[in-house]
């Protein structure tokens, strides 16, 4: 590995080792802006498909898994949530998430890559209240949060091989693609509102930090275990209401009440309505420089 300078985009990073990565969930949001930025930075990046794909490698169909040459493997891929949460729906986000993981660990106990980025979500601590929660906190109840229990148990046994494994407990991510791709429109209409009461604690992270978090927790040793990717400063729906309409230039006067929310989405609209108040300990601790430390920042830059 040679030592690059870092990614001018994120200040805290002095230098960064150049890396050769494998990025699993390639074409999804957070793993799109990955590769670009991963790339800006310096890094060979090696994205996985199942379709294959020019400069892809293939995902073999019982998921066979090629590391070689790599040094770190990035794990993002998973069932988008959204959707109703059917039987086969839940089957489908579990299994995907937890058995894609077990296949990435056994590939690298064949030797090869020394550290794992394993995505998960900040649903893993399930709905906190006024609770403030952070790394050293216990699993929450509900679906989410025993998909985020599997999901990151099946990527710990990668330690036994001496794999450094980093566990990414992803909040609610900000920027011009993913869930905003839907949400912004609506506001934009004039359609946007709180939802349910709009008390509940969101906890955010634009996607350029997501990766950037991402980046610095493959070359520093000290990012190990469980870490959250949220902002330092989580915020009231109705706070991510008011600053998203703001953004738009819209009034956010149509709210969604609870009993609709769970008429219409079921069990899907804990996602909307459970409070998680998420503090980023790992992140503070290891001196991360945020691009966009706040929410209002964030939606800035979309």
């Amino acid at each position: 590995m040679r030592v690059i300078p870092a990614l001018k985009s994120f200040p805290g990073m002095r230098l960064v080792k150049q890396m050769h990565i494998g990025i699993i969930g390639a074409r999804g949001y957070v793993g799109s802006r990955l590769r670009h930025l991963a790339v800006e930075a310096g890094h060979l990046i090696v994205p996985f498909s199942r379709g294959g794909g020019t400069g892809f490698r293939r995902i073999g169909s019982f998921g066979e898994l090629d590391f070689s040459g790599l040094d770190a493997v990035v794990n993002l891929g998973g069932e988008p949530i959204l959707g109703l949460w059917t039987k086969a729906k839940r089957r489908a986000i579990l299994q995907s998430r937890v058995e894609t993981t077990s296949r990435i660990v056994e590939s690298l106990g064949r030797g090869g890559p020394r550290v794992l980025i394993n995505a998960s979500a900040i649903g893993f601590y399930g709905h906190t209240g006024e609770r403030e929660v952070d790394e050293s906190s216990a699993a929450g109840d509900g679906f989410l949060a025993d998909v985020c229990k599997s999901w990151e148990a099946a990527a710990v046994p990668a330690e036994d091989f001496g794999v450094r494994v980093v566990r990414l407990r992803i909040g609610f991510v900000t920027g011009p693609g993913g869930a905003m791709k839907m949400i912004r429109p609506l506001f934009k209409a004039g359609l946007g509102g709180r939802l349910g009461n709009g008390r509940q604690w969101m906890s955010c992270i634009h996607v350029d930090d997501v990766a950037g978090m991402i980046l610095q927790a493959l070359v520093n040793n000290q990012w190990n275990g469980a870490v959250n990717a949220v902002n330092p400063e989580p915020v009231r729906n109705s706070v991510f209401t008011s600053e998203l309409a703001a953004s738009v230039h819209r009034p956010a006067l149509i709210p969604a009440p609870s009993f609709a929310l769970r008429l219409f989405l079921g069990d899907l609209s804990r996602v909307m309505l459970d409070s998680v108040r998420v503090r980023p300990a790992v992140a503070l601790r290891e001196g991360y420089c945020y691009r966009h430390p706040t929410l209002a920042s964030g939606l800035a830059a979309i």
